[in-house]
C-alpha cells in the first residue's frame, strides 16, 4: 500500500511516499527556500539524488512539482495507487490530541487556530486542499505537532496571566514539532538500550524547539501558545518581554497585525542579521566577518544553551541531548559553539565525530559526562505510520 507523507513547514516541504507496512521509501524529495530567494528541490530515488532550482513562491506550488515527480519518475502509474495522505499540522490546540482523519470540521478548526501558528496551519491546509484536488479517492490524515506534548502537567503549561485567559480563550503552552521530538527520542531510546530514560531533544531549523522528555513522554517543551515562544529562529524573535509590543504599538502605531507580522516573519536571524533568516547564509556572512551575522549566531546559540541548561535541572540530570533538523542535522559549526556552551555540565565535543553532516552519530568524546547525539529526524515515518493505520 502506497502511503505519502507530506510535511509543511514554515519555509520547506519535505515528502515521502512509502510502501507500507514495509516501510519502504519508493521517493523523497524536500523544498527549501520557500518564499525567499534562491529556492530549490531536490528528489532522491533509486540512490540517487538530484537537485533543481526552481522559484517557490509558496507552498501550493510546491505541492504541484511534488505530484509531477511522481508520475515522471513512474513512481506511481496512476495517483489511485496512493491510497493515503497524511499531513504535519503543527497546531491542534485544544481540539486534537491525537491523528485524525481530515473532514471539513477538521479544516476548519486548523483554519481556526492559523492565529496559533501563523507560518504553519495555512501553508498545511493548502497541502491539504492540493491533496484532495489531486488525489481526491485518497485517504487523508492529519498529525499534530501538539498531541505528544499533551502529557506536560498544569503547572507546566499554563501561563501565569489571569486565568479566565485559559478557561474562557484557551491560552497556554501548547507546544511544536512534536513528532520529531518524538522521533528522535525512540531513536535515542534505542542507542542508549533502555527506555527509562532522561532526554533533551533539540530540534533547531528554520523553526527550532528542544523538549524535556522522562521515560518517553513530553514534561516541557519551548514553544508555547504559538510557535513563537522559546528559542530564536529564522523569522521568529522566541522569548520576549511581552511589554515590548504595548510599547512599540504607541511608538509607532502598528496594528496588531503588524507586530504579530514583525515578531513572526521579521525577527529572529533575519532580524538582527539583516542578511538573511536561513543559518546557512548567516554562516557565509560570518566567514566574510559580518558582524551582524556574527552576533546573530551568537544569540541564537546562547538561547539553546539556555534552554537545555533549564531542562537538565528540570530532569534532574540527562541520558542524551540529541540535535535534529536543518541546523540540528547539518551545522557542524552551531553544534560546536552550542556544546562549548554546555562545558560547566561537564560535555565535550569529540570535533572529528562532529564533522558529519544530515548522519547519525555520537558527536561527544568518551569523557563526556554526557552523549550528544546526531540523529536525522524522520517526521515522515511517524506520518506515514499513522495514517496506515486508518487506511488498512
Amino acid at each position: 500500500m502506497k502511503i505519502l507523507s507530506v510535511n509543511a513547514g514554515s519555509s520547506s516541504l519535505k515528502f515521502q511516499l512509502y510502501e507500507m507496512p514495509e516501510e519502504k521509501v519508493l521517493i523523497s524529495g524536500v523544498f527549501e527556500r520557500i518564499g525567499i530567494e534562491n529556492s530549490f528541490y531536490t528528489v532522491k530515488i533509486n540512490g540517487e539524488k538530484v537537485e533543481k532550482k526552481v522559484e517557490l513562491p509558496n507552498h501550493k506550488v510546491a505541492f504541484q512539482i511534488l505530484i509531477d515527480e511522481l508520475k515522471e519518475n513512474n513512481v506511481v502509474e496512476d495517483l489511485s495507487e496512493i491510497k493515503g495522505i497524511g499531513h504535519r499540522v503543527v497546531q491542534g490546540g485544544a481540539y486534537f490530541d491525537k491523528t485524525e482523519v481530515v473532514t471539513e470540521d477538521v479544516i476548519s478548526k486548523i483554519d481556526e487556530l492559523s492565529s496559533l501558528a501563523p507560518l504553519h496551519n495555512p501553508a498545511a491546509i493548502t497541502g491539504i486542499r492540493a491533496a484532495q484536488e489531486v488525489v481526491p479517492n485518497a485517504i487523508q490524515t492529519v498529525v499534530f505537532d501538539t498531541a505528544f506534548h499533551q502529557t506536560m502537567e498544569e503547572e507546566t503549561y499554563l501561563y501565569a496571566v489571569p486565568y479566565e485567559w485559559y478557561t474562557k480563550y484557551k491560552v497556554r503552552r501548547y507546544g511544536a514539532h512534536g513528532t520529531s521530538h518524538k522521533y528522535v527520542a525512540l531513536r535515542a531510546n534505542e542507542l542508549l538500550g533502555k527506555e527509562d530514560t532522561k532526554l533533551i531533544t533539540c530540534h533547531i531549523g528554520n523553526g527550532a524547539s528542544i523538549s524535556a522528555i522522562k521515560n518517553g513522554k513530553c514534561i516541557n517543551t519551548s514553544m508555547g501558545l504559538t510557535p513563537n515562544a522559546g528559542l530564536i529562529m529564522g523569522t521568529r524573535c522566541g522569548d520576549i518581554d511581552a511589554t515590548i509590543i504595548p510599547y512599540i504599538m504607541e511608538k509607532t502605531g502598528m496594528t496588531p497585525k503588524e507586530i504579530d507580522n514583525a515578531l513572526n516573519k521579521q525577527s529572529g536571524l533575519l532580524g538582527i542579521s539583516g542578511v538573511s533568516s536561513d543559518a546557512r547564509d548567516i554562516e557565509a556572512g560570518i566567514k566574510d566577518n559580518n558582524k551582524r551575522c556574527i552576533l546573530a549566531r551568537n544569540m541564537y546559540v546562547k538561547r539553546v544553551v539556555e534552554y537545555i541548561a533549564k531542562y537538565y535541572v528540570e530532569l534532574g540530570g540527562c541520558d542524551a541531548i540529541i540535535f535534529t533538523a536543518g541546523v540540528g542535522e547539518n551545522s557542524i559549526s552551531i553544534r560546536e559553539k552550542i556544546i562549548e556552551g554546555l562545558l560547566p555540565l561537564g560535555v565535550e565535543l569529540d570535533k572529528e565525530a562532529n564533522n558529519v553532516r544530515g548522519k547519525e552519530a555520537l558527536i561527544t568524546s568518551k569523557d563526556s559526562s554526557i552523549p550528544v547525539f546526531i540523529i536525522p529526524t524522520d517526521e515522515e515515518v511517524m506520518i506515514a505510520r499513522d495514517t496506515y493505520f486508518f487506511c488498512k
